[in-house]
């Protein structure tokens, strides 16, 4: 029995050590697996792949929505609806009044179309597109609420595509869009974009800002656009697009389509070109574009090479318009502007579109690579010289220009009118019905000599054509085209 009871307690003592040896060998097994783990809670995966991302914990993460950012904004974003009277004449000959009788007046029917548009202001200012009101008799703002109210205009500006709007709500309050700084937006970033499309009702859209600073758009001169996925159509012109903190970082303005739908490239005017322009039209009425004062081009790889760039960047001065704000900065022809305010330039728009989000009399900061070195030069903007309404001269006389409007053209306007700055000369504005001068000038046209005389101003025109002359050598700029040719009286 003694022996019995001994054999026992061996076997147990040998089977206790054969479990903690297991248990042991296990414990080495497990180990590097929870280190592992351990790791992959730390951004390192046991498999080797860098992985920040986790997998949702809670039944709140799981249903993460935009719905809470969409409440917040939609409401500020509003439907603009235009209407505009056309006039349709049935017949040629019923603008007479002895033929109205017969073949009566001018029928008129009502143009109506429909855009989106945002409000910027708690006091009734709202931002849309300059296409969406342009040439309208009438402008109805709906909010999304349902409520209505006749808007004013109080500035459009063709060369931006933008448009302001002021509506009276007689106190009542109105939702808001702040505006983002889009010096912060990049690609990859997620956006909303919130409008009418095709008038089925307010809708909202998802999608990443696909590039930045698209300059070759074609959309306005001073384009300089934010691209996006999310699905813009019809209708969505004048709508807001927004970031995930709800801050407006564009104007919807055009989309890139062969079929009028949206193929996913949809183009936005960026928010700080918006702001300008806001605030130019409730605080000056108008907007006073400042300019540089110089011409560039863009660097190619091989300007960039010979510079000792690796890299095609910025753009180089080819002309600086005398005693303009880059001349008494002391830039000249073939400085390579690289940034201007710490932003990368690639193209003479992008360049101009930085430029005209300041104010005049700011001072903007270009980094300009100078005699193999760079400089960092700060320019005072200013506007172009000259007034901003031409002075008019009506044509007569003898001559082949009888019958013209013309006016001399300066550098402020011919930026209003979308023309080369440092383009002067006589140009022909208007050109009277029937009169002589449609066999020889078109509108548009400017008069480059008369008689082998220069001609850059109205005095030296007048000078020109005060003689009594019967054959005129004449030599115009047509659309940047020289045409020359004598005309006999």
């Amino acid at each position: 029995m003694m022996q019995t009871n001994t054999m026992t307690r061996h076997v147990s003592k040998l089977l206790l050590v054969s479990v903690v040896a297991v248990l042991a060998l296990l414990a080495v097994l497990i180990s590097p697996l929870f280190s592992a783990g351990q790791a992959g809670a730390q951004g390192v995966s046991f498999f080797g792949n860098d992985t920040d991302k986790q997998v949702p914990q809670t039944h709140a993460q799981v249903e993460l929505s935009y719905a809470p950012l969409v409440k917040k904004v939609s409401p500020a974003v509003v439907n603009v609806y235009t209407k505009k009277v056309v006039r349709q004449n049935v017949s040629p000959f019923a603008n007479d009044p002895i033929f109205r009788e017969f073949f009566g007046a001018p029928q008129e029917r009502v143009q109506n179309s429909l855009g989106s548009g945002v409000i910027v202001s708690d006091d009734g200012v709202i931002v849309t597109n300059n296409h969406v009101v342009a040439d309208a008799d009438e402008l109805l703002v709906v909010l999304s609420d349902r409520r209505e109210y006749e808007a004013e205009l109080i500035l459009a500006d063709e060369r931006t595509d933008l448009a302001v709007l002021r509506i009276d709500t007689e106190g009542d309050p109105l939702p808001t869009v702040q505006y983002g700084d889009t010096r912060d937006t990049e690609v990859g970033d997620i956006v909303l974009a919130i409008g009418n499309p095709f008038g089925v009702g307010q809708t909202v859209t998802s999608g990443i800002i696909s590039a930045t600073a698209r300059t070759d758009v074609g959309v306005s001169d001073y384009a300089f656009f934010l691209q996006t996925d999310a699905a813009v159509n019809p209708g969505n012109s004048g709508g807001a697009l927004v970031n995930t903190k709800g801050e407006l970082v564009g104007i919807n303005s055009a989309i890139f389509s062969r079929s009028g739908g949206s193929n996913g490239i949809g183009f936005a005017i960026p928010a700080e070109m918006v702001k300008r322009v806001v605030d130019a039209a409730v605080n000056e009425g108008r907007i006073v574009r400042p300019w540089l004062g110089l011409k560039a081009q863009s660097v190619t790889y091989d300007i960039a090479k010979s510079q000792g760039m690796n890299r095609p960047v910025g753009v180089m001065v080819t002309e600086v318009f005398d005693d303009g704000p880059a001349d008494e900065a002391g830039l000249k022809r073939g400085d390579l502007i690289t940034e201007i305010d710490g932003r990368e330039v690639f193209d003479e728009n992008g360049l101009k579109f930085l430029a005209a989000t300041r104010s005049p009399g700011e001072v903007s900061q270009l980094k300009v690579l100078h005699g193999g070195r760079y400089e960092t030069v700060g320019v005072t903007l200013a506007p172009p010289p000259g007034a901003t309404k031409a002075e008019l001269e009506l044509l007569e006389g003898r001559h082949p220009f009888s019958g013209a409007e013309v006016a001399e053209l300066s550098p402020r306007l011919a930026e209003e009118m979308g023309r080369d700055p440092f383009v002067t000369g006589v140009l022909v504005t208007r050109i009277l019905r029937g009169a002589y001068a449609w066999r020889v000038v078109r509108p548009g046209d400017l008069i480059v000599s008369v008689n082998n005389a220069p001609i850059k101003t109205l005095e030296q025109l007048d000078e020109a054509l005060d003689t009594d002359a019967s054959r005129w050598a004449i030599e115009l700029d047509r659309n940047g085209r020289r045409i020359a040719g004598t005309v006999t009286l």
